[in-house]
């Protein structure tokens, strides 16, 4: 076996593979000897069929799909252990003629697309910007509030005011006012006045008391909207959209939903129990969660920041275009030219962001095991379950969640691309020079907006 590889630019190359004989013929007659142990062929007994009939009717399949196997081994083998930094997969060259396993001599011609050479590597020369943002006792207090939003209970109440919910029988009214015979009647109608479309419709809930009766109009509250009118009815869109007539409603029920109090109770759901005794300690545990989700996002904006400057210092590179869009191509079969038109030039943009973190990541040791993935998983669930105010689920919960996400690999890489960059934001922190700002919530939130 021979390997030759041959440098056709400085991001492109061609590597050849030759066979001889001698380099597979025992793989492939061991094979062929396993093959034999299960042929099974009119006139013989298993096992007993002469090799030489076994040579004719398989040695090209099995010889094809040994030497297969041998030039993957070898091709990767090869590329490893010469450290050729490549990007995607090899591919078949141009130049290779179709392989007939017949012949005893065989050669295999792959086109190479090689990494841009460039330094990536930071130094304490390097100043990247680091904000910290400021918490203020405003921001603890919406915060403190929206817990308590989300926690809070529905209460039933004698007069009506915005926000109520409502509940009561509708009844369609004649011309005259009366309850139209055979007209449509609904029990248990709910309805959120303050949703109404008409604002004289609303205003006839002002100040109204539970077991009182008012007439409205559903097309002129929710402005001739037939799904919301089948919705509030219990009839079909097409009946609604004839609907025009007068209701009337005795309201049977007034519910409100009323926020929880700053008690016991609500700090032992959003925090665990006894986590906080007092207000205070309250607040100064939603601080400290507010403080480490803070700390998140700057750290996630320093890796933002930390590719601009990198990107901006090694400026623009030099691709092997041509295999790159053959390799995309390759992995996209189904796609059509504007597919490749529109995305060639944003893969180009994260390959080179994923070249720059490899470097980085070499310069700085870091590595992501098993692990930590779990933990980015069960970090990423904290979060989600935090955004419905769920802020105290058990570990195990968590951890049953992650495991879900880890059985679908596009989750898997996008997680452990996730470590990484996290791992290189505290890694590169003690590397360079952070050039420290304080902002508000506000000024730091501007930041993202271009």
């Amino acid at each position: 076996m021979n390997i030759t590889f041959e440098k056709q630019t400085d991001v492109a190359a061609e590597l050849t593979v030759n066979f001889v004989k001698a380099d597979y013929q025992e793989t492939v007659e061991k094979e062929l000897k396993r093959v034999r142990q299960k042929a099974n062929m009119p006139g013989f007994r298993p096992g007993q069929v002469p090799m030489s009939l076994i040579r004719r009717r398989f040695g090209i399949e099995v010889t094809a799909e040994q030497v297969q196997k041998l030039l993957s081994e070898k091709l990767y083998e090869y590329i490893r252990e010469q450290k050729i930094d490549m990007l995607g997969e090899p591919l078949a060259s141009k130049k290779q003629v179709p392989v007939d396993f017949e012949q005893d001599d065989l050669t295999f011609i792959f086109d190479i697309a090689l990494a841009p050479l460039f330094d990536a590597k930071l130094s304490e020369k390097d100043s990247i910007p680091y904000y910290t943002i400021e918490i203020t006792d405003e921001m603890v207090d919406n915060q403190v509030k929206a817990y308590a939003q989300r926690h809070g209970k529905y209460q039933t109440v004698s007069q009506w005011q915005e926000g109520d919910m409502t509940k009561g029988h509708l009844a369609e009214l004649d011309e005259q006012g009366n309850i139209k015979e055979g007209g449509i009647q609904k029990e248990d109608a709910v309805m959120l006045p303050g949703y109404f479309k008409n604002d004289d419709q609303k205003k006839l809930f002002e100040g109204v008391e539970s077991n009182t009766v008012i007439t409205i109009n559903p097309a002129k509250a929710y402005n001739n909207s037939a799904i919301e009118i089948s919705s509030l009815l219990g009839i079909s869109k097409e009946e609604a959209e004839n609907v025009k007539a007068n209701f009337s409603y005795q309201i049977n029920e007034i519910t409100r939903y009323v926020p929880s109090e700053l008690n016991q109770e609500l700090f032992d759901e959003v925090l665990g129990e006894g986590k906080a005794a007092s207000e205070d300690e309250f607040r100064a545990a939603i601080r400290q969660q507010m403080a480490k989700q803070l700390d998140l996002d700057a750290q996630f904006r320093f890796m933002i920041d930390v590719r601009k400057y990198l990107e901006n210092r090694i400026g623009e590179l030099t691709w092997p275009d041509e295999l790159l869009q053959r390799i995309m191509r390759a992995n996209n079969p189904d796609k059509d030219d504007k597919y490749f038109e529109d995305n060639y030039p944003r893969s180009i943009k994260e390959l080179k962001w994923h070249l720059i973190k490899e470097q980085l990541a070499d310069q700085t040791g870091i590595k992501v095991e098993q692990d930590d993935v779990l933990a980015m998983a069960k970090q990423q669930t904290k979060m989600q379950f935090a955004q419905y105010g769920m802020s105290n689920v058990p570990d195990e919960v968590l951890t049953n969640y992650a495991n879900e996400q880890l059985k679908k690999r596009e989750n898997v890489d996008s997680l452990v691309a996730r470590c990484v960059e996290q791992k290189l934001g505290e890694a590169l922190k003690s590397v360079v020079k952070l050039d420290h700002k304080t902002v508000s919530n506000e000024e730091f939130g501007k930041l993202f907006e271009n």
